[in-house]
This record gives structure tokens, sequence and C-alpha cells, in this order.
């Protein structure tokens, strides 16, 4: 890496003192509007490349799109990702090189390819990637069909590494970390080893018995199954809320799934989509099982599992704007 360091700097000198001595020779000159016009694209096309290559393998800037991180991170943050952390891309989502010995650490925020993202095809891709780079995080051509941007990139915490098994029960986190052998409240494990308290829940533990209630009539309705007046006075706790019904849509699914199971018990496929949620999620060794710290409202590795490290594209240092909230990220 200190060699592609030194690269990148003898290159940037050597562009630097010909671009110098060509302003030079051009002073001497007759200045035309041509000229003029030419030389300014010059410098702009020069900034946009090196600004790319900043991005790409030093630093980037990232917008947070979402309310997954809140409160450490808050819709329209913008922060600095450093891409030295766990190696350097070749190209934007290409290979790493340099990443031995560059792992991610449990409790980093980091940036990562979203596993659920559409791709466009691999021109796309990488030149949405160097125009959303080259103007600093100001134009995103990547764009659902809602017109809404692309996520093509999450940003998440770092709660599981490879060997740890976790486990989500009513929106709250158990973790048996590689080499033990219990459950362990995330609240409690983060406080045993010193990690950041920055997840956070924001829903009403009460209400969950109403979400469960109407997991299982839904369940009970689709197999035309009468059920208790007992499941509709649980599901009116929800309805009356502010809540929308489904708003821990991991923890409806496995009520969901445990009915089915019920109600179906020689189906090996109800079986097989419950043993999901009933053993919990195993991160292998070489991936990391990214969750937003924002627990109620964030699409993270409940959902899609645990993510590559190799995928893994950089860790969130910084915080630069808003002004009031400019500041380091290592420690939250």
């Amino acid at each position: 890496m200190d060699r592609f360091l030194t690269w990148v700097e003898v290159s940037t000198e050597k562009s630097l003192t010909k671009r110098k001595a060509k302003r030079a020779y051009n002073k001497a000159k007759k200045r035309t509007f041509l000229s003029e016009t030419l030389e300014w694209i010059d410098a702009l096309v020069f900034g946009v490349f090196w600004v790319i290559i900043f991005n790409q393998f030093l630093f980037q800037l990232f917008l947070i799109p979402s309310p997954s991180m809140v409160d450490t991170l808050l819709v329209q943050d913008r922060v600095v990702v450093f891409k030295d952390q766990y190696g350097v891309e070749v190209y934007p989502a290409g290979p790493k090189i340099a990443e031995d010995n560059r792992r991610v650490q449990r409790d980093d925020i980091i940036t990562f390819y979203n596993p659920e993202y559409d791709s466009k095809g691999p021109v796309f891709d990488i030149l949405s990637q160097a125009i959303y780079m080259g103007t600093l995080s100001l134009v995103n051509i990547d764009k659902n069909e809602d017109g809404t941007p692309a996520e093509r990139l999450y940003v998440k915490r770092a709660a599981g590494l490879g060997g740890d098994n976790i486990y989500f029960k009513d929106g709250n986190v158990y973790i048996k970390a590689a080499g033990t052998g219990e459950w362990v409240d995330e609240t409690e494990f983060r406080s045993e080893n010193f990690l950041s308290d920055g997840p956070n829940r924001s829903v009403d533990q009460s209400l969950y018995p109403g979400l469960k209630a109407y997991a299982r009539i839904t369940a009970f309705d689709e197999a035309g199954i009468a059920f208790s007046s007992a499941l509709l006075e649980d599901f009116k706790k929800v309805q009356n809320s502010d809540y929308s019904y489904i708003f821990d849509y991991y923890e409806y699914s496995r009520e969901y799934n445990t009915a089915k199971a019920c109600i179906n018990p020689e189906s090996l496929t109800q079986r097989s989509d419950l043993a999901v949620y009933r053993t919990g999620i195993y991160v292998p060794e070489d991936y990391v099982l990214p969750l937003g710290d924002n627990r109620d409202n964030s699409q993270d590795g409940r959902y899609f599992g645990p993510v590559s490290e190799s995928k893994v594209n950089g860790r969130v240092v910084a915080r630069f704007w808003p002004l009031g909230r400019i500041g380091l990220l290592t420690e939250s």
C-alpha cells in the first residue's frame, strides 16, 4: 500500500509541475477566447480526475439517505469514509488489494455494497459511482423507478463478526459471540465489552402482542381457519396505536411462519422457514452482520443476512455536515 501511495504522490507532483510549465508557456502567448475556454475545461477535467482518484483510494464523501442510523447519523448528514481501512478497491465495486490483516472490527460503522441492489450493468454502475465521487456526492444519477436515489451503498454498524450467532426477539438482539456458549443481551454485551451505546429502540414493547396477533390472524385467515376473540383483542392493541400494524417485519414474519407451521406441521418448507428465526443468524468467517443503530427502522442484516468483508468498502470516520454536528465517529 505504501508503494501505491508513493506512486500517487509522485504522479501528482509530476502532473502539477507539467501543468505549471504549461501555464507559464500559455501566458507568453496571445490569449484568445478559445484558448481560455480550453484551459478552463482542462482545469476542470484535471480537478475531477484527481477528486475521483482521491475518493476511490483514500477518502470518500457519503450522504446518509435513510434514518437507519438515527441518532448516530441523521438523514442528509454528510460523512467521510476512510477507504483504506479494509483494503483498496481497484475500481468501484471491484476486487480489493492490500486487504490482508485489515479486518472489520466489532462496532465499526461501515459502508458496504447493498446485497439487494438491482444492478443496471457494470458500465453504468462504475460510471454512476465515478460521477457521484467526482461531484463530492452532490450528483447521483442512479435512480429507482420512482425517481428516488438508489441505495448502492449502505451504512450500518458491524454488530456481528465471523463465528458469532445473532438472535432476535421482540426487536431485541442477543449475541452468542464466537467461542462462547451462551446468549447475552446486546445491551449487556456492549456494556461488558466497552462498545458504543449508539444502537437504540423506539417502539413500545407492549405493542408486540398486537403485532404477533396480527401475524397469526393473517396466517389463519389465509388458511380459512377461524381465530379466537383473544387474538382479536390483542390485535386491537396495535390497531389503536400510532404505529403501522407491521412495525417490525422480522418479528411479524417469525410469528406468521410459526402459525403456518402449526397449521401444517408436516410441511418441510414451513419448518425450514421457521428454523431461521429459531436458531438465529450464524455469521461465517470473513463475513460481518451489519445492523442499523435505529433498530426499529432499518433494512439490515436481519433481512439480507451476513455480508462478505470483500463487499465492505470503507469505514465512516467523521461527520462534516451540517456544521453544528461536525465531529469524529470513531468512538460512536
